[in-house]
């Protein structure tokens, strides 16, 4: 069950790929993005955006430079500890937010034609079980 769950979730980089493409966004693959999801509602250290996004230092250290490579974010100071450095969103990591939430309604759309509104609605329940579940693992 977990490899088919982790298959539907691959199911949705080449179509999150083309809406990239066609909105003009070129050097991001997927699996960078979701690093930017933590960094809408401000700026992160990085230590702080592997926590959230539950992976290594390593992996958001990697993420981040090619995400900054191709400006969707930039590192800065932070305010009061120059030594610090700040993730934050460019407007084009703001861009490429929009295109993930656009692409994230259509499967939503897509899905909930698929399955009908009872099972849809299952389906997000069981999930969001499966999750919480998973978080009081660990």
């Amino acid at each position: 069950m977990p490899a088919l769950i982790g298959l539907v979730a691959a199911s949705r980089g080449p179509r999150l790929r083309a809406a990239f493409a066609a909105a003009g966004l070129d050097g991001i693959r997927p699996a960078q993005a979701v690093a930017l999801v933590p960094l809408a509602a401000g700026g992160l250290y990085a230590s702080d955006l592997a926590d959230r996004l539950r992976v290594s230092r390593q992996a958001v250290a990697q993420a981040v430079a090619a995400l900054e490579r191709h400006a969707y974010v930039v590192r800065g100071p932070h305010p009061s500890d120059a030594r610090a450095r700040i993730i934050e969103l460019t407007p084009k990591g703001r861009d490429a937010l929009r295109v993930m939430r656009a692409n994230a309604l259509d499967v939503e759309r897509r899905w909930r034609k698929s399955l009908g509104e009872q099972r849809f609605e299952e389906l997000r329940e069981t999930l969001s079980a499966l999750l919480s579940a998973e978080a009081g693992e660990s």
